[in-house]
């Protein structure tokens, strides 16, 4: 009988085009699904709170799927202490008789480490082993500028990658696991409660109601956006209010759908709506899954940027430390609706529309002027979707720091957002109701609202909700000042 081959998941937690289970499939050995828990060798990026909640759900919809195929996933927790993984894999290699592992690949700096070294380990054995990309369109490494150097700005790395892109079709997942791809043992495993992923204390009751973690979910996440979204979504995306996103980044991050599936369902309603392909590649929403390559190219190239600033002028910027003022942003008690209404679906839901995530991080590295990477710890342990490359972007971008950075006087005024995307206020009543009896004239600035107004809508500022913990307008002013004078010490 062939010797089995280990399928090692990670972050592709699904059976559709998934490019490691493929090559396994096509092996015809019997193929052993494992995962390993071992949050230690992420170093400082292991998932936060709301992302182990995710996982936890994903595993076990992920079970459930192979057993009604025939098979099931093994579930391992690695030990303390360096190569913890690699001895797992050897461990399970001496129980099973694999002689081969297989695992699609991820992108952040100690995992790319951590895999390299495995390969090397098992190969050194004699044990194939094989990664395989079942995240991305086009590898980091494949894309280079004229200069033969990585890209730093978006629109010139997603047109060089745009002339040339043509994902092939997804796969599809497998109908069952023929008997000759089943173990005559299997190799035991831990339950996955001992994996302590599900937080002891049930405050995940609102992340529960909004989301369908899983595979399955994530396919149905997919067509709702498809059907009802899509012809929209450049407008749409704009509103906190209204359901126009895809909502479909936290289901990408755990690799429960690829991006290829999104492209050619993308393809194949455009087809059926008569658009020309030049118009649905050009779009908006395409754009956005290049900005996702983009973000995980530039983590690639420059690993230090989850900690350090890629514009290395900005480490002589002169952050604040205020730890009641960090406290107010994280709890969405600054007083000022627009960003206490996002951090507060943050909390909630582990998640927040994309413009509220623009103004939510302005208000903190440039109103409030304290560190972006505080802001990008913060959304690491509470986002369901928290991804180190797309968060990396997200806050270096922010903060003008990074790559293809907004310039740093570019300072997002959270009334006038505020005023523009959720003019009546919707977005703001349903996660800040202290103030949703205000009209919609004084609903993303109260403390504008007269004394009668307040009284009729039951606002104390101060009391029923916060006063503004800044003024927007002067500490605009001391940010750009604050700008200059890193530009006058880079100058000396």
């Amino acid at each position: 009988m062939a010797k089995p081959v280990l399928l090692w998941f990670r972050q592709d937690l699904r059976l559709t085009d998934n490019p490691a289970l493929q090559a396994a499939i096509e092996r015809g050995s019997p193929i052993v699904p494992l995962f390993i828990h071992a949050p230690d060798e992420e170093a400082e990026w292991a998932p936060g709170g709301a992302a182990r909640w995710w996982q936890h759900q994903s595993l076990s919809a992920l079970d459930a799927s192979l057993r009604s195929l025939g098979s099931r996933l093994i579930l391992r927790s690695a030990s303390t202490g360096a190569a913890a993984t690699q001895r797992m894999l050897l461990q399970l290699i001496e129980e099973t008789g694999a002689d081969a592992v297989f695992w699609n690949r991820r992108y952040e700096p100690a995992i790319i480490a951590r895999d390299s070294a495995i390969k090397a380990a098992l190969r050194e054995r004699g044990v194939l082993a094989e990664s395989h990309n079942g995240a991305l369109f086009i590898e980091p490494w494949q894309v280079q500028n004229q200069s033969g150097r990585p890209f730093q700005v978006f629109t010139p790395y997603w047109r060089h990658i745009m002339k040339t892109l043509a994902p092939p079709p997804p796969s599809p997942a497998p109908a069952e696991f023929a008997r000759a791809a089943r173990p005559a043992r299997w190799p035991e495993s831990d339950p996955l409660e001992s994996l302590g992923l599900k937080p002891r204390i049930p405050w995940y009751g609102g992340m529960a109601s909004a989301w369908q973690p899983g595979e399955a979910g994530a396919a149905a996440r997919l067509d709702e956006f498809i059907d009802s979204a899509l012809a929209h979504y450049r407008d749409g995306r704009e509103r906190p209010a209204s359901p126009g996103t895809s909502r479909l980044s936290p289901h990408l991050h755990h690799g429960e759908i690829s991006p290829r599936q999104i492209w050619h369902a993308v393809a194949r309603r455009a087809a059926q709506d008569g658009h020309p392909v030049a118009e649905w590649r050009a779009s908006q929403f395409v754009t956005e899954l290049g900005w996702r390559e983009f973000a995980h190219h530039l983590l690639f190239h420059f690993p230090h940027t989850p900690l350090q600033p890629l514009r290395t002028e900005f480490e002589q910027f002169p952050w604040r430390s205020d730890a009641s003022q960090l406290a107010a942003w994280q709890r969405g008690n600054t007083g000022v609706p627009l960003v206490d209404a996002g951090m507060r679906e943050l909390w909630h839901t582990g998640w927040m529309h994309n413009r509220v995530r623009m103004v939510v991080a302005s208000f903190l590295v440039k109103n409030l002027r304290l560190p972006w990477q505080s802001g990008a710890r913060w959304f690491w342990d509470t986002l369901v979707d928290a991804d180190l490359a797309a968060n990396t972007l997200g806050w270096q971008w922010s903060a003008g720091c990074g790559a293809d950075a907004a310039p740093y006087f570019r300072i997002f005024n959270p009334v006038n957002q505020g005023e523009r995307f959720d003019v009546e206020g919707e977005y703001v009543r349903r996660w800040v109701p202290e103030i949703s009896r205000l009209p919609a004239k004084f609903i993303h600035a109260p403390w504008t609202a007269d004394a009668a107004t307040l009284r009729a809508a039951n606002v104390t500022l101060g009391d029923h909700y916060p006063k503004a913990i800044v003024d927007l307008k002067e500490s605009r002013a001391t940010a750009l000042e604050a700008y200059q004078s890193m530009r006058a010490v880079g100058r000396e």
